[in-house]
């Protein structure tokens, strides 16, 4: 592939300004091509494009198309930086009046060199937020396309779509279904803003001297231009990818627009740098209609803000996972040790949760169009969820982790909607991790609070916060040695699948009792709600079986029962979650438990109305 930087442009409005400042503090910049103007940090515009693009593995050869008039700057330029200056194309004009306009200078640098490669085409005179992004994935994005490539960004608040190319890009394709070269107000809706950042397979270069010959005035030899007539009159596939940033055609803004966005971005890079990100997620426990979410169910459930998972993101030179001293142990006391951990804790800690997820957000960034910056970031993780018990405590670690990529990457919700997240942290589980998991967990933690799911395969999923003011005082137990927990599952999936008529009845009859309960909750009717947890129960009890079910959640639900709670499970087993009317006998029952080995607490929920998503950076 061959890059060409364009950096021939003429005299600006910032260039006229800089020459007339009386201030003083620009004097030094009079008569300085706008692409070797000071950029972030003080290094020259052009510098930070230069070292994106010198790279062998990438381009055979990089140009750059000047004029006559500022030849002799970047020919020094040149010789300073490593370019090779046989490669800096000159056009020959020497005013704005005289110029030919980006597409002629783009099409003179591959009729006079003879490039018949793929080319890469970037303005060198972009003012970029995020000076760091990884190009190689770009070309990947491109490479993987039948088609040509332009890059776009979301607007920020206070820049108009009327002073760009906005591009209209179709979601599950990511091709560009139109482009509007500095649209009206009204035309779109849209705020993805294309840059001069674009990428031309071979076979579609002849187009440039086509457009040209339809545009003899010079005033429409913008690339803009040509590709709105590329897309919307010619037809051609092309394909947007998303830099979660933001750019800057400095030659398009006068000195005011110049200084503020340059310190807008610096204080954007200064502001991120080395400041740790941090976010919790928390442990859920389904009240209503689990397990039927992994056999098109209804289910509610409500994350608790009693236990939770943190991860934590720094920014640092090289990619490290750091493990956690007591769930990913290395060291051990003796041999004995060791024995005891691994039979009680397994040998999978959280570590390998960091890694699913780092690695499933970089592929899915790169099959959704998301060039991302080329940052190192230490990541590391506390928990508090116990083990085993079914409370969610790995998905709870996979999105909190997530929700630190998005920011630490500028990812928002519209790049990662809310029910593709939930998919995403299931997929991080089942496909890296081969983690058997329904959507009920990731679903409640992604939207946060009490939510009812419905799973049906006409609905593919519809998700509805609840109002959590007023609950009722829920409680959850926990064993203490969760052995017989992991075997909740059995066969029923195979027999869910072979067309089972008993368990196809019964994940009915679960979506059922959760459109009951939703009702009761919604009229704060909590008897009606104790009894259909209840009911949630017994009917597991009949489709998994006692022994399935295993001695210690049995002995658990006969416990509470003894005090007249409510009881179910509230996920795949090793605790159970119950209702309790009676304070009284909540407290009674709370001794019994302790007395039996097991934990108890009272339920604290948690609601994102009330409490911030907890980020703390």
């Amino acid at each position: 592939m061959i890059c060409i930087l364009l950096v021939a442009g003429h005299g600006t409005v910032l260039e006229t300004q800089i020459k007339n400042d009386v201030t003083g503090l620009y004097g030094h910049l009079a008569g300085v091509p706008k692409a070797l103007l000071p950029g972030i940090g003080g290094r020259k515009v052009l510098d930070f494009w230069w070292e994106t693009v010198n790279t062998r593995q990438l381009f055979s050869e990089v140009y750059l198309v000047t004029n006559a008039d500022k030849y002799k700057h970047y020919e020094r330029w040149a010789t300073a930086n490593g370019f090779p200056v046989e490669n800096v194309v000159n056009d020959g004009t020497t005013t704005l009046e005289g110029r030919l306009g980006a597409v002629a200078d783009l099409e003179l640098a591959i009729r006079s060199r003879r490039l018949q490669d793929d080319i890469m085409v970037i303005a060198g005179d972009m003012l970029c937020a995020d000076q760091n992004f990884d190009i190689a994935q770009v070309i990947r994005f491109f490479r993987s396309k039948p088609g040509e490539l332009v890059i776009y960004y979301e607007l920020e608040e206070g820049e108009k779509s009327s002073s760009r190319g906005i591009v209209e890009v179709c979601p599950d394709t990511h091709r560009v279904t139109c482009f509007l070269e500095k649209p009206q107000q009204g035309r779109t809706t849209s705020r993805l803003a294309s840059v001069v950042f674009y990428c031309l397979r071979r076979e579609t270069l002849p187009y440039l001297s086509r457009f040209l010959s339809l545009q003899p005035c010079v005033q429409n030899r913008t690339l803009g231009l040509f590709w709105e007539w590329l897309i919307n009159e010619e037809k051609v596939p092309v394909f947007g990818m998303k830099l979660p940033t933001g750019f800057q055609l400095i030659g398009q803004v006068g000195l005011d627009d110049y200084t503020k966005w340059l310190a807008r971005y610096s204080a954007k890079q200064q502001g991120s740098a080395g400041k740790p990100i941090s976010y919790r997620s928390y442990a859920r426990v389904g009240l209503m209609g689990n397990p039927s979410d992994g056999f098109h169910g209804k289910t509610i459930a409500m994350t608790v803000s009693n236990f939770w998972a943190e991860v934590t993101l720094t920014e640092s030179q090289s990619l490290v996972l750091l493990p956690h001293p007591l769930n990913d142990p290395t060291e051990f006391g003796s041999l004995q040790d060791l024995y005891c951990i691994s039979c009680k804790e397994g040998y999978l800690g959280g570590l390998r949760l960091l890694q699913a997820t780092c690695k499933k957000f970089y592929q899915f960034c790169s099959e959704q169009g998301i060039a991302l910056s080329k940052q190192n970031f230490t990541l590391k993780y506390d928990t508090n969820i116990p083990r085993q018990v079914g409370l969610a405590g790995s998905s709870a670690i996979v999105s909190a982790t997530l929700k630190c990529l998005m920011k630490f990457f500028n990812i928002t919700d519209r790049d990662l909607p809310k029910p593709i997240r939930a998919n995403f942290i299931l997929n991080v589980e089942t496909d890296e991790l081969f983690i058997t998991a329904g959507l009920q967990d990731r679903v409640v933690q992604v939207y946060e609070g009490l939510v009812y799911m419905d799973f049906s395969k006409e609905l593919m999923g519809e998700y509805i916060p609840m109002d959590m003011r007023d609950l009722p005082t829920f409680w959850l137990a926990y064993l203490g040695d969760p052995s017989d927990s992991g075997r909740i599952h059995s066969n029923v999936r195979q027999r869910w699948l072979n067309g089972d008529a008993d368990v196809v009845q019964a994940m009915k009859s679960f979506a059922k009792l959760t459109d009951q309960a939703r009702s009761a909750l919604e009229r704060k009717d909590w008897p009606r709600l104790a009894e259909l947890m209840d009911e949630n129960f017994e009917l597991r009890r009949s489709v998994y079986t006692e022994e399935c079910l295993g001695p210690g959640n049995l002995k658990m639900v006969q416990l509470a029962r003894q005090f007249g709670s409510s009881v179910k499970l509230p996920g795949s087993g090793g605790a159970v979650v119950g209702l309790c009317l009676d304070s009284e006998r909540l407290m009674a029952m709370k001794d019994a438990f302790q007395e039996a080995g097991c934990v108890f607490c009272v339920i604290v929920p948690f609601s994102p109305t009330t409490t911030s998503s907890q980020c703390r950076n």
